[in-house]
């Protein structure tokens, strides 16, 4: 795990952003609170797609700030924000575009990763992007990921960051409804993640092999 506290959702959504756009749109960077606001929220290349508030991305900012994760800048016309993550996760090129896409989309797989970095960094194979993966798994303070046992049916292992809590940020899906418990208060009930509806899918797809293979057992018994 890295030296640092680990961070909550928001803030693994605010740095994510902020290391993206540093990277591909850098005449935008550092970024203002509505800039980073709108690409926090946009609808590509984040899961879960999201719908923060400006006090949420705000008070990320400060948290972080705090832990020198970022900087503010006040410009003429508007403070800007950037991150503070280079000399901190020791971050090259290729393992900054690796990190960004793990913060922004959660686990992946290497192939994955090597199409979803060419606008940060160009990959010359599946290879060089396991390479760097081996790179910030290398035990110590500054361990950045974990790879993920190879589930039923992938061909690839999947990787993951560990700079974060448990918690997932609330999805802006269909699952996610308003449930009143009280007048004037409410409650949303956030469904299910993409990892776990997954995982929950995996698990029923073992669970049919088997009832089948059990099936298979008993016709032929039957035969016989």
């Amino acid at each position: 795990m890295p030296s640092t506290r680990p961070l909550d959702p928001f803030e693994i959504r605010v740095l994510g952003t902020l290391l993206e756009k540093e990277q591909t749109t850098p005449d935008h960077y550092p970024m203002t609170i509505n800039g980073l606001i709108g690409a926090c929220n946009q609808k590509t290349n984040r899961e879960p797609v999201t719908s923060l508030k400006e006090t949420e991305v705000v008070e990320a900012l400060d948290r972080l700030r705090l832990d020198v994760l970022t900087w503010r800048s006040d410009g003429a016309r508007a403070e800007r924000w950037e991150h503070r993550l280079d000399r901190r996760w020791h971050l090259t090129p290729p393992r900054k575009a690796i990190m960004t896409l793990l913060l922004l989309r959660g686990a992946q797989t290497p192939g994955e990763l090597k199409t979803r970095s060419e606008r940060m960094h160009s990959f010359a194979s599946v290879a060089e992007v396991e390479e760097t993966l081996q790179e910030l798994a290398q035990p110590g303070e500054e361990r950045l990921i974990h790879e993920l046992p190879r589930a039923p049916g992938q061909r690839e292992n999947r990787w993951i960051h560990i700079v974060g809590t448990e918690e997932t940020l609330p999805a802006n899906e269909p699952e996610v409804a308003a449930t009143t418990t009280a007048p004037g208060e409410t409650i949303a009930e956030r469904g299910p993640s993409s990892l776990e509806r997954l995982t929950a899918l995996e698990e029923q797809v073992e669970r049919l092999t088997s009832e089948l293979h059990a099936l298979r057992v008993r016709l032929g018994d039957l035969d016989e």
